[in-house]
């Protein structure tokens, strides 16, 4: 690969992941200051999507920090940031409803919940210690020791992509209990379903960034290894 196309790589490697995440800060912005027609917080509407599946043992707390919102499967909890817990806005609802989304995926045991969390050690190991193998199999001249590397960074990217149909399952879960609940009405829709889009966004980013550096270090062992 030549010196320009490296930097146009790490360009763009650079651009896409920034692109994504100034995609979300300005939807969840533009939307967290727009009401919805129910006035729930996002504390409520978790709750309520929460009563009407049965999942009465699932809590909800509140976390510091803005985006900061997650379901915990270990804790069966919900949580939500603050502006999220306690604002009545578009974008509030839509978070609070995709992270019940994750709670009702993990009361069904939907199955590219349970594999991304089996995967979990592995992608860890991979994340952390990929680049170090593969950086010593270069300064060592092991392609050997390359070649464990790409593996375990493998696992890695198998997480972000096995993290997609999760998200985007999440997020049509989200959009039907809001629904279905009377929590948005259907002129409410399309302004949440841009919520949940451009969140979505930032997990695409980052798999077509991992995909993109596993192929990378694919080719680099093929054109070594003899």
């Amino acid at each position: 690969m030549s010196l320009g196309a490296y930097i146009l790589y790490f360009i763009l490697l650079m651009i896409i992941p920034l692109w994504a995440q100034l995609k979300v800060k300005t939807t969840y912005s533009k939307y967290s200051k727009v009401a919805t027609s129910s006035s729930l917080t996002g504390a409520q509407v978790a709750r309520k999507i929460l009563d009407e599946n049965g999942l009465f043992d699932v809590h909800i707390e509140e976390v510091k920090g803005t985006l900061t919102d997650h379901y915990d499967p270990r804790s069966k909890v919900v949580r939500l940031s603050t502006g999220n817990y306690h604002g009545h806005s578009m974008a509030a609802s839509a978070v609070a409803a995709h992270e019940v989304g994750h709670a009702i995926q993990d009361a069904e045991s939907y199955a590219f919940l349970n594999f991304r969390t089996a995967l979990v050690p592995l992608a860890s190991f991979g994340s952390n210690s990929a680049f170090i193998i593969i950086f010593a199999g270069i300064i060592l001249n092991s392609m050997n020791l390359v070649l464990l590397g790409i593996i375990f960074m493998s696992f890695a990217v198998l997480f972000q992509l096995v993290t997609l149909p999760v998200e985007f399952n999440a997020s049509s879960r989200a959009m039907d209990q809001l629904v279905m609940t009377g929590i948005i009405t259907n002129s409410e829709e399309r302004e949440t379903k841009k919520v949940l889009n451009a969140a979505a966004l930032t997990y695409v980013a980052a798999a077509l960034v991992a995909v993109a550096e596993l192929l990378r270090f694919i080719l680099m062992f093929l054109a070594n290894r003899d």
